[in-house]
């Protein structure tokens, strides 16, 4: 079964704020069995707009990555962190 990837884009307006989502979305990253890949970091803008941070998240499967995102525990992260970052997020499934 092929793994899902959540692929974050993220600009985070208030860093202290910001720290509350990570909290927040812990319990269920655990839950859902996430593993990070890449979390903030330098990178090297290619093409396109470049956000300040970027975040590749691995699950055992696509299906998980969804369920982690729509989780009652996901969406309490979800509402911090629209109010303190702005964010462009998609799941891929692997290959």
């Amino acid at each position: 079964m092929p793994k899902g990837y959540w692929i974050a884009r993220v600009d985070v307006r208030d860093p202290e704020r910001y720290k509350d989502y990570v909290a927040a979305a812990k319990p269920a990253f655990e839950k859902y069995g996430a593993n990070f890949l890449a979390r903030g970091g330098a990178f090297t803008p290619l093409e396109g707009p470049a956000r300040g941070r970027n975040v590749v998240i691995e699950f055992p499967s696509l299906q998980h990555a969804v369920d982690c995102y729509n989780s009652p525990e996901y969406q309490i992260a979800a509402k911090i962190r629209q109010q303190v970052a702005d964010a462009e997020m998609v799941v891929v499934e692997g290959v």
